[in-house]
């Protein structure tokens, strides 16, 4: 594009209050959010894709928080105080989610969720959680007792071996419940998002990316693939996995997560999501299909890239789990199979902060992001507008 009209220039292209670079979750409610808190600001987004991209639409579509042994080895590394607040925000996430949209226009199906605890030789990491059941129910007293006061429930975990054998799978020596988490389809829920905001009066603008930006006279001059920078007061990187190209001190690390879905099913034993060593392996029923994805444990500096590709050994390991462990024994055909980019670091706390006065930074959603992105849209919104706190804000969204 060579040029452009003064139609251009003065509407779709007319200088932002705010412009947030990417549209995917995190970004479309930080707009949601920054517009609940400041009706009059203009917003751009700017979406390097025809559509929302990275993880938002090539996610597993899980509504959860975290499964007992993800957390008891995160409690390890994050200590229990870190780590209840990062679950906390996951679950108020969830509710959020259910409170702003019908169950049924992003596909929400609450059937609960499972871990399942295996034999060592069904491919579980060497340095799992210790699963002898004494062990494995002081866990999950442990974190039923911490999870009271964010759940509400008095025992969010249990164990529910019964189920093994109802379910069909096999190298499963235990299986633990959560009846909190449920489904979702991300790729309704980003549509749902979109037509929120524009509803709202804000622009987005696709095919377009933010190669650099520079601070002249009190504006950024954004710099893209059009003949002019686009000018804007602030600018929130919600890019995620990708936020390096535009502030490359941030401690982001990228993350590919592969998945495949299966044909249809006859009889398919189960519905919810499903977890398996530390959240690594994970899979869910998708209709009478399963998708299922992970297994990045088994090679990951390989798959640490931005590459939207798939490989033939994830690929094979998906495969000899879908067969050995969830579906054994039964006929199916692989009809999908795709990968997608998560921001990881040397924490899972994101990275939500100004990065200086007029540049902000809402990223690094370690795998959660479904879950996390409504709260963390809320707390960048509220940092950049210097707006009100997340109680009356929560109130604000009723």
């Amino acid at each position: 594009m060579s040029q452009l009209s003064i139609w251009e220039k003065e509407s779709f292209y007319a200088p932002s209050d705010i412009v947030i670079a990417g549209s995917g979750l995190v970004g479309l409610w930080s707009a949601y959010y920054l517009k609940k808190l400041a009706p009059s600001l203009s917003i751009t987004i700017i979406e390097r894709g025809r559509i929302p991209t990275g993880a938002s639409t090539r996610n597993a579509g899980f509504a959860c928080f975290g499964s007992l042994t993800e957390l008891v080895a995160d409690q390890q590394k994050m200590g229990t105080d870190q780590l209840l607040e990062l679950v906390d925000m996951r679950y108020r996430g969830i509710k959020r989610i259910k409170k702003t949209f019908k169950e049924e226009d992003i596909s929400y199906e609450k059937h609960g969720g499972y871990e399942l605890i295996g034999h060592s030789t069904s491919g579980q990491s060497s340095d799992a959680p210790d699963t002898g059941i004494d062990q494995l129910r002081s866990s999950i007293d442990e974190f039923n007792r911490h999870l009271k006061k964010i759940t509400g429930q008095q025992k969010t975990f249990s164990i529910q071996n019964e189920k093994i054998e109802t379910f069909g799978f096999t190298s499963v020596q235990y299986l633990i419940e959560n009846k909190l988490e449920a489904q979702l389809h991300s790729g309704k829920l980003c549509q749902a998002l979109i037509r929120l905001v524009t509803s709202m009066g804000v622009t987005i603008l696709n095919d377009l990316e933010i190669l650099s930006f520079e601070k002249v006279h009190g504006h950024l001059l954004l710099h893209t693939q059009l003949p002019l920078p686009l000018i804007a007061d602030q600018l929130l990187v919600t890019t995620n996995a990708f936020a390096r190209q535009l502030l490359p001190q941030l401690d982001i690390t990228p993350a590919r997560g592969q998945v495949l879905v299966t044909s249809p099913i006859e009889d398919l034993p189960f519905k919810g999501t499903f977890h398996f060593d530390e959240g690594f392996y994970y899979f869910r029923n998708l209709g009478d299909r399963v998708l299922l994805g992970g297994a990045r444990n088994i090679a990951f500096e390989e798959e640490t890239t931005t590459e939207m590709e798939i490989t033939d050994g994830i690929q094979q390991e998906l495969e000899r789990f879908l067969a050995e462990v969830i579906l054994p024994g039964r006929f199916y055909t692989i009809e999908n199979r795709w990968s997608g980019i998560m921001g990881m670091g040397s924490e899972k706390m994101p990275i939500v902060k100004a990065v200086n006065d007029h540049v902000f930074c809402a990223v690094r959603m370690s795998g959660m992001g479904v879950a996390l992105a409504p709260i963390v849209g809320e707390q960048i919104a509220t940092l950049m507008t210097g707006g009100e706190d997340s109680t009356d804000l929560e109130e604000l969204t009723s």
